[in-house]
């Protein structure tokens, strides 16, 4: 499976998103669009990022950028998620893994010798004419949002 570069086309979805409306990526031409996939809703890493996100969300709404969450999750999953911690971030369900693989980020991952396929925490920093400016893959949550806006910013 071939992976996005710096430099290429964002791939582009149309996939339901928390609020069970369609969001294509290519609705967000001309802004900056910071796309993160995580593993499961309501876990402790993928809580966290939602939630550091979400936080800095009126700083990326101040350079045009929107922020843009997608895992395997159901939007009903989304939903409760979202309203439990009060994220402010948009979350894309992608139960058939449409973006996930498009992406590469559906890898095999090893947990207690165990092996099994999975998402990959990574998120792609895409400009305003639709193109891959930047890509984190095996993220670290602490600190990850500051990062990910500090670059953001290098775009305005």
């Amino acid at each position: 499976m071939s992976q996005p570069s710096v430099g290429s086309n964002a791939p582009d979805f149309s996939l339901p998103d928390d609020r069970g409306s369609m969001t294509a990526l290519s609705d967000y031409k001309g802004q900056i669009v910071v796309l993160y996939f995580y593993p499961k809703d309501d876990t402790s890493g993928c809580t966290r990022e939602a939630i550091d996100f979400t936080e800095l969300l009126s700083e990326f709404k101040a350079i045009d950028a929107v922020v843009i969450g997608v895992s395997p999750d159901s939007v009903s999953k989304h939903e409760k998620f979202k309203d439990k911690h009060d994220l402010g971030v948009t979350l894309i369900a992608d139960e058939e893994r449409q973006a996930i693989e498009a992406y590469g980020v559906w890898v095999e991952k090893n947990m207690y010798g165990k092996k099994y396929m999975g998402v990959e925490r990574a998120t792609f920093l895409i400009n305003r004419e639709g193109k891959l400016a930047q890509i984190w893959r095996k993220v670290k949550v602490a600190g990850h949002a500051d990062a990910v806006l500090t670059e953001a910013r290098g775009l305005t």
